[in-house]
């Protein structure tokens, strides 16, 4: 999991299926098949790659009309991560209700054995067992996949929705608190009230190719209820880098030390701090430790200075800086006096996401011009 390996990857995707994005993006062939979509989302949510830097090199390669709907998903990114900011209610009720839905497993016998064979991909259900088998196995699914997983998890076998958000976050490689939560509250029905994504039986079949084919599905459930929604909070605003030395505490929401706003700060030092996902896979975790080797190497290369892990004293006498860590682990990890800050491209997006996506998806041109 590094940078390098991240533009190779844009490189190919943008020389090669990036043109058909639009008309493929929604087919998911199948593990062994080379996939619709870029596979970059891992390199975007550790920001080894920028939302900035992968949509104008999208515009460049392809031109504006021939990447508008790729950039567009890439963006939803950036959408997720700002909504959350301004409602960080969603998260700590994702948690909690986790938690309740923890107990619930202990004092329910029967939600215990149907958790139980969700997460082995043991339900019977064509499609959903084997993309339950495909997350753990791989740390992947195609977007689509992930929500008929989604759907069918809350509508057809009434699971609490963040259990299986919870299920995702452990495994995906590409797996953060914005995304990951909104996006399940979104096919519950309460990012958007009132609309579920509901799967349909004719759909899967369709985008599968005939891979799958599952009966039984809960085409006509209701979206689920919540008596009031996350309250939007006005978002933070960021620090800046004060001018001479500084200290550079990096952490896994922002792995592009040489693309940060520094000003005139000289770095003296780096650190980096690794706050992978509760219960997070091996898989998850060794991809977070390779992300944060990767770039604290960059890091000491590019302003010529150590650059280890965060422990005690690292940071001496000096300020310490680091990149903005959105709601999630990485935000509750970092310690006390640190001057955060933020990316013009996050300043200038992150206000326009506080409700609907369309507002932000309206200003992508203005956000992507030279």
């Amino acid at each position: 999991m590094t940078r390098a390996a991240g533009l190779d990857a844009l490189a190919a995707f943008l020389a090669g299926p990036g043109a058909d994005y639009a008309a493929a993006r929604n087919t998911d062939r199948g593990p062994a098949a080379p996939p619709t979509t870029s596979a970059l989302s891992p390199y975007l949510r550790r920001r080894l790659l920028t939302e900035e830097e992968v949509a104008r090199e999208a515009i460049r390669a392809l031109g504006e009309r021939g990447a508008e709907k790729f950039v567009s998903e890439v963006v939803w990114r950036t959408y997720f991560k700002g909504h959350l900011e301004t409602h960080p209610e969603a998260w700590t009720r994702c948690l909690a209700g986790h938690e309740a839905a923890q107990a619930r497993l202990a004092a329910e016998p029967p939600l215990r054995r149907i958790h139980a064979r969700a997460v082995a991909g043991e339900t019977g259900i064509d499609g959903f067992d084997a993309w339950a088998a495909q997350l753990v196995a791989e740390g992947w699914l195609h977007n689509h996949a992930r929500m008929w997983f989604s759907s069918i998890w809350i509508f057809t076998l009434r699971l609490p929705w963040e259990l299986g958000a919870a299920f995702f976050l452990r495994h995906l490689l590409d797996g953060d608190p914005a995304s990951n939560t909104l996006s399940w509250r979104w096919v519950a029905g309460l990012h958007t009230r009132g609309k579920a994504y509901l799967a349909r039986r004719d759909n899967v079949r369709e985008f599968t190719q005939g891979r799958h084919d599952p009966a039984g599905l809960d085409e006509g459930a209701a979206a689920l209820e919540e008596a009031i929604p996350p309250r939007e909070v006005p978002l933070a605003p960021a620090d800046t880098a004060p001018d001479g030395p500084i200290a550079l505490l990096l952490h896994l929401d922002d792995l592009n030390p040489e693309s940060l706003p520094l000003g005139c700060a000289r770095v003296m030092r780096v650190a980096g701090l690794v706050a992978s996902a509760d219960g997070a896979s091996e898989r998850v975790r060794a991809a977070d430790e390779a992300a944060m080797a990767d770039a604290l190497a960059r890091a000491q290369a590019r302003f010529g200075c150590p650059a280890g892990p965060a422990r005690e004293g690292w940071a001496g006498d000096l300020p310490v800086v680091t990149p903005w860590a959105p709601v999630g682990p990485s935000a509750d990890a970092l310690p006390a006096g640190c001057r955060r800050i933020r990316r013009p491209w996050d300043e200038r997006a992150w206000p326009l996401s506080n409700r609907g996506y369309a507002r932000l998806r309206g200003a992508i041109p203005k956000l992507t011009a030279p």
